[in-house]
């Protein structure tokens, strides 16, 4: 019975106010849905951060810098292979849909019904874009129709090559590389113009479960998906059989392939630290630099190498001498003499284990490393090497907590009257502090500054002795003085920062002063060669080169130390226990740093001819008697070559 006039308008009244209420509704959730969405706009000023790469001077990177590993590259620059097999597989119909592909969200909500969970997602590459730039992961039904909204205004405002584009750079493709560029290089080393077909399918089969399928974490899912990758490829044709049977059995990752791991650990935690002051963390993270260092990449190996054999052959030596627990730890340092450019670098023996700087941030007794500036002070007030002085018991009275201070000999024996050189070749206590109570404790401290030691010196005469701490880094760099004519040089470890449009922001610049004479720095130079040919160091004799150094020991063996140099690298070796814990009898500089030491220069030397250290024009070479300092004629058993002022005469009594 047909419904009369008044009853068709009664009905069509409700059927607009229900239309009404519903499409209100359905506006309002669009506005609940969309209200807190970022501006779509705001992609057209979008800039992905980048990383940072950090390099040796000899172009070996050394790390990677990123809050997100991401290496953005324009379209162009991504092989069509893997284009189509991230199209093959993450979305067929991309150059097609408007951001959504409603068959695909049919098919996937039909096996969602049925498995009562979300287990098929039917994602748009657009719509995965929109995710990842702007929404949780979390898996909701707001979540779903936020994304697709999103997808939609995203094709709307950008071409489909812009959005791959976005999409390629953007989405993560597992062990920690944001985009293809960067997945390329993770996997495989290469670019992503070097990856062949077969490497192209396993970064397309990724962004799926980056987690799951990374080669370095499971390869055998890891190969499993690749080759579902290659095989979309062929059902699209894509790709030929044969092309799809080769790549399918190609080797998954290049053989040794592994996560990258970080080289140079310590030098690299000093180089974030300095640079995250300087520029600042937000573009050292995300601004894509290229960081140029002064890291020798083959020197920082050799440094690597001969520390850590060093204190293993110590451990070793500590655990048959019964000490309980040994645990040595290291330091090492080397700079180049002529520009204070760091070469290598190690604050301890594992990074992983213990990434506190020893090299840079420890402050350890020098022991005997300390005397060099004693004489070198001496040297510089008109002292010849030759002159003699009083090896002898001595006591000093008030110079602690009012107690009298009876200082020996390593060696507990005395030598009588005997020359400064011999003094400091053998590392002769006594002769030390009375060199140091005649000059002053004071004179040393400011002669030690001015060659940058900027740690508190005490004023005192166990200060001779080597007794008030310093870093290895500048009592290293204050020997670099002796090699290099008396200029100080601050150490350095960055040459320069480029941005991402390879336009230099920043750069260290070199600071030098004259802190010594030249002829000063000469006569302690070969001073030191004596401790080498003469004295405590003999054990570098074997390097047949000239060569420069010191041994430094501390009481009851607590610290071990060697700092020596050629004419163009100082190197400077520490060795002891955290805990300051004594390494054991005997466990002297000599013994537990100076052979670390002779391997690293071994090494770094190898490739150099023997080299002369600077011999002043107001410096006479005159030869002497080391035992007595009396001046002999060439050729007389015992004689050596000493170096004079050619003002000052040496001294025959």
């Amino acid at each position: 019975m047909p419904f009369s006039p008044v009853k068709r308008k009664i009905i069509t009244i409700f059927a607009i106010i229900i239309g009404a209420v519903a499409c209100g509704v359905g506006i309002g959730a669009f506005f609940a849905l969309t209200a807190d969405f970022p501006q779509i706009r705001s992609l057209q000023e979008y800039r992905p951060s980048a990383v940072t790469r950090i390099f040796s001077s000899d172009e070996v990177l050394l790390a990677e810098l990123f809050q997100e590993k991401r290496n953005p590259v324009p379209l162009s620059e991504v092989p069509d292979r893997l284009k189509s097999a991230i199209i093959a597989t993450e979305d067929r119909n991309f150059y097609q849909h408007t951001g959504i592909d409603v068959k695909g969200i049919a098919r996937a909500l039909v096996k969602d019904l049925f498995a009562g969970e979300f287990v098929e997602g039917a994602s748009t590459i657009t719509q995965q874009l929109a995710k990842t730039l702007f929404l949780t992961p979390q898996k909701t039904v707001a979540r779903k129709i936020k994304e697709a909204i999103l997808a939609f205004q995203i094709e709307r405002r950008f071409t489909k090559d812009e959005i791959m584009e976005l999409y390629l750079n953007q989405v993560y493709f597992g062990s920690g590389a944001y985009g293809v560029e960067s997945a390329a290089r993770v996997y495989f080393g290469k670019t992503l113009k070097e990856l062949n077909l077969a490497q192209c399918a396993l970064i397309a089969g990724m962004p799926k479960a980056p987690s799951r399928y990374s080669p370095f974490i499971n390869r055998d899912l890891g190969r499993k998906r690749r080759n579902t990758v290659l095989k979309q490829m062929l059902d699209t044709r894509i790709i030929s059989q044969k092309e799809y049977a080769s790549a399918s059995r190609e080797a998954l990752l290049p053989e040794g392939a592994r996560p990258h791991i970080l080289s140079a650990p310590y030098f690299v935690d000093h180089i974030k630290k300095l640079l995250e002051k300087e520029i600042g963390e937000s573009l050292l993270y995300k601004g894509g630099l290229t960081v140029n260092t002064t890291l020798s990449s083959g020197m920082q190996i050799h440094a690597e190498s001969a520390l850590l054999k060093g204190l293993q052959a110590l451990t070793e030596r500590m655990r048959q001498n019964r000490i309980k627990n040994p645990d040595p730890q290291g330091a090492f340092i080397a700079l180049d003499v002529k520009s204070g450019a760091i070469l290598a670098l190690m604050g301890g023996k594992d990074f992983v284990k213990s990434p506190y700087n020893r090299a840079i941030s420890a402050k350890r007794q020098p022991g005997s490393a300390f005397k060099p500036f004693v004489y070198a002070c001496a040297v510089e007030n008109g002292f010849s090497q030759n002159h003699l002085i009083l090896d002898a018991p001595v006591s000093y009275h008030g110079q602690k907590d009012g107690e009298e201070w009876r200082p020996d000999n390593y060696s507990k024996e005395y030598l009588g009257e005997i020359p400064l050189r011999k003094a400091l070749s053998l590392s002769q206590n006594i002769p030390t502090i009375k060199l140091t109570e005649i000059l002053g404790p004071s004179s040393v401290i400011r002669l030690a500054t001015q060659m940058g030691i900027d740690s508190p010196l005490s004023p005192n005469l166990s200060l001779a002795l080597g007794t008030s701490e310093v870093s290895l880094l500048e009592l290293t760099a204050a020997y670099a003085v002796f090699a290099n004519g008396g200029e100080w040089i601050q150490p350095y470890s960055v040459t320069k920062v480029l941005d991402s449009d390879q336009k230099e922001i920043w750069s260290m610049s070199s600071v030098r002063k004259e802190v010594m004479s030249r002829s000063g720095a000469a006569i302690i130079t070969n001073m030191l060669q004596a401790v080498i040919e003469e004295g405590t160091g003999k054990k570098a004799k074997i390097l047949g080169r000239r060569l420069a150094g010191k041994t430094g020991t501390t009481n009851d063996f607590k610290d071990a130390l060697f700092i020596g140099y050629s004419p163009s690298i100082v190197a400077g070796v520490w060795v002891g226990q955290d805990s300051a814990v004594p390494l054991g009898n005997d466990e002297t500089g000599s013994r537990a740093a100076l052979p670390i030491w002779i391997d690293f220069m071994e090494a770094a030397l190898a490739q150099t001819p023997d080299e002369l250290f600077d011999i002043p024009e107001d410096v006479s070479v005159v030869y002497m008697d080391p035992e007595t300092g009396h001046t002999i004629s060439e050729g007389v058993p015992g004689a050596v070559k000493a170096l004079f002022r050619k003002e000052a005469k040496s001294s025959d009594s």
